[in-house]
């Protein structure tokens, strides 16, 4: 099969690539700015207009995963580019799906789970309601799949993700970090929900969205057992061999985001998300549980 992805550049992206290409499919990188000696073919674009690189969608697989890191402040110019970095390149790549001799086979749509805001107790599956805001989190996300909404394509997936759990990657290290500088106790009230997902399950999520005929719609890419920031933190604690560390508390969370120029809402909101339409379509997960699935990481 051949898949375009946008968005090759970043972590997740990098991934899939590797894992596609492994796997004998061919993959074509769209790129802003082509790098000699790639594992990939890379075709130039701008991830505004529509260009010679539109051809390459014709009868192929679409991952469309663009779009920057939201580890950023909340400012207004923070959503706008959270918000523009997505939405542009969405519009572009279905402009030109639009004019192409044959359709896509299938269109990946990536979004997020934190379209779902702050979701308490209550357990979200695909059926749930999207939140309001906060803006940089669902209304961010709302913009983006509402720019791939109507994509001329055989079939599309839209892939509510959640936190991926991978080595060398922005939310990980963070966290890792974190830990490691002995402050890996629950973060505000701890009570908040994290939902997960080891990288190997992420990448058996894409290819499962790309393989089945049966599979479209929204799809929560999320583990089966979210867990509470108290639980997150210890299991941190105990992978990395730390003792036990005190709380911080939320208005510390919020100084230290302005220092680290982040976004404090990552840290103190949650979302108890659940992988419904996988588990009933029979996926099974590799690394359901959180503290073997960092063991695996780390033993990696």
């Amino acid at each position: 099969m051949k898949i375009v992805l946008a968005g090759g550049s970043g972590a997740l992206g990098r991934r899939i690539a590797e894992d596609l290409a492994g796997r004998g499919h061919e993959v074509v990188v769209l790129s802003r700015s082509p790098r000699p000696g790639s594992a990939f073919r890379q075709v130039k674009w701008d991830g505004e207009t529509v260009g010679p690189w539109a051809s390459e969608l014709a009868g192929a697989a679409v991952v469309n995963l663009a779009g920057e890191l939201v580890d950023r402040r909340p400012t207004a110019a923070g959503i706008e580019l959270l918000t523009r970095s997505r939405v542009a390149p969405t519009e572009a790549l279905a402009a030109a799906a639009a004019d192409v001799a044959e359709p896509p086979l299938v269109w990946i749509q990536m979004s997020t789970l934190a379209i779902f805001g702050d979701a308490g107790e209550r357990a979200i599956d695909e059926t749930s309601p999207v939140a309001d805001g906060p803006p940089q989190m669902a209304g961010v996300a709302r913009a983006w799949e509402a720019a791939a909404a109507g994509v001329r394509a055989d079939r599309q997936v839209t892939l509510r993700t959640s936190v991926v759990l991978d080595r060398d990657t922005p939310a990980l290290n963070r966290l890792s970090g974190i830990v490691r500088w002995g402050l890996g106790g629950r973060v505000g009230s701890g009570r908040q929900w994290v939902s997960w997902l080891h990288i190997d399950d992420f990448l058996a999520v894409v290819r499962r969205a790309l393989a089945d005929p049966e599979m479209s719609g929204t799809v929560h890419a999320t583990g089966p057992n979210p867990v509470r920031n108290a639980e997150l933190m210890a299991t941190l604690r105990r992978q990395f061999r730390r003792p036990p560390a005190p709380p911080t508390p939320a208005p510390l969370v919020r100084l230290g985001a302005l220092v680290l120029r982040t976004d404090p809402s990552l840290a103190l909101t949650g979302r108890r998300c659940v992988p419904t339409r996988l588990t009933e379509s029979g996926f099974e997960f590799g690394h359901p549980r959180l503290a073997p699935a960092l063991a695996n990481l780390a033993s990696g």
